[in-house]
């Protein structure tokens, strides 16, 4: 895959080479490139309600997430010749380090959010029943988790970041920007408080997801345990009968009344969990991890903020346990 990536690379910086000018030149409009829909969308909430001067794309549109995500020539197009340029920074970005390298544009300013969190970043873990997990409880190697979107409190911070960054790319408009941020950043803080207070008034501290677990940040900022068939990076989609009975059991132990999957799963996993345990009654809920978030569903009025709405009320509903 990555020599076949490289060779996109190539072929789209030759391209460019034969092309005129950059963005700028060519529309006088600031033009910026977002990896996934949440850099995207706060991006675009920073903007604001006249975001005439400016161009944003989303490179990951059409429902293929980060880990199996490989660009095309258009979108090495995009980013050498943009303004700003936000990707998430991890494992499944390395093929950023080739296309920057490459990049027409050497006044682009990058923001690599895995660097603008490194305070806050958490190592990729196997927890007790998953998948892979060892006997003594931890992998031969750990990358740190990519998913630092799915916390609010991070949000906040990638906002002050792309704030930022606008506001040196194109200074005339730094007051809108930084006005729009705080603006934005208020909200975010506000649907914390309402996790905040849904996990702290529950009796039930602990969730289960029959899928991929991406929510590592979203948990830990609440103080909530897990249990989970596959580690968020994991490209696996069949549990073994081992991880299945443990997690039934759990939830048996546990008396859980929700079994949680993630948007792109397509349910087989936490269905058969569900039939392993006594009451084989639990309902079925889904946590949004907005990695199949596409431009259709843009257009459609999805935003962060509400994803992360229906999110907080999918928590509330499992925490509460009835």
């Amino acid at each position: 895959m990555k020599k076949i990536i490289s060779l996109v690379i190539c072929a789209a910086i030759g391209l460019l080479s034969l092309s005129g000018c950059g963005s700028k030149e060519k529309d006088g409009k600031l033009h910026i490139v977002a990896t996934i829909f949440p850099e995207y969308d706060w991006t675009m909430q920073i903007i604001g309600d006249n975001p005439g001067n400016a161009d944003v794309s989303m490179l990951l549109d059409n429902g293929v997430d980060l880990h199996s995500y490989q660009p095309s020539m258009d979108d090495i197009m995009k980013i050498s010749e943009c303004d700003v340029f936000i990707y998430v920074g991890g494992e499944s970005d390395k093929w950023v380090r080739d296309a920057l390298s490459q990049a027409k544009n050497k006044d682009m300013i990058v923001i690599d959010l895995m660097d603008v969190l490194k305070d806050r970043l958490k190592e990729e873990e196997t927890v007790e029943g998953m998948q892979g997990h060892d006997d003594d409880g931890h992998d031969d190697e750990t990358e740190n988790d990519e998913h630092v979107w799915l916390s609010l409190r991070n949000a906040s911070a990638a906002c002050d970041a792309i704030a930022d960054a606008l506001s040196k790319a194109d200074s005339k408009n730094a007051d809108t920007y930084k006005k729009n941020s705080e603006s934005y950043k208020k909200k975010l803080s506000q649907l914390d408080e309402e996790y905040k207070a849904a996990a702290s008034s529950s009796k039930t501290k602990t969730i289960l997801v029959g899928d991929r677990f991406p929510f590592r940040y979203l948990v830990d900022d609440y103080g909530l345990d897990y249990y989970a068939a596959f580690s968020g990076c994991s490209a696996e989609t069949d549990a073994s009968f081992d991880t299945i009975i443990f997690l039934a059991k759990k939830s048996d132990e546990l008396g859980l009344k929700y079994i949680l999957k993630t948007e792109t799963s397509d349910s087989s996993v936490v269905e058969t969990i569900r039939d392993n345990t006594k009451t084989k009654d639990q309902k079925i809920l889904t946590l949004d991890s907005m990695q199949s978030t596409t431009s259709s569903d843009i257009r459609g009025g999805t935003s962060y903020l509400s994803v992360m709405e229906k999110n907080c009320e999918v928590l509330k509903q499992v925490l509460e346990n009835k």
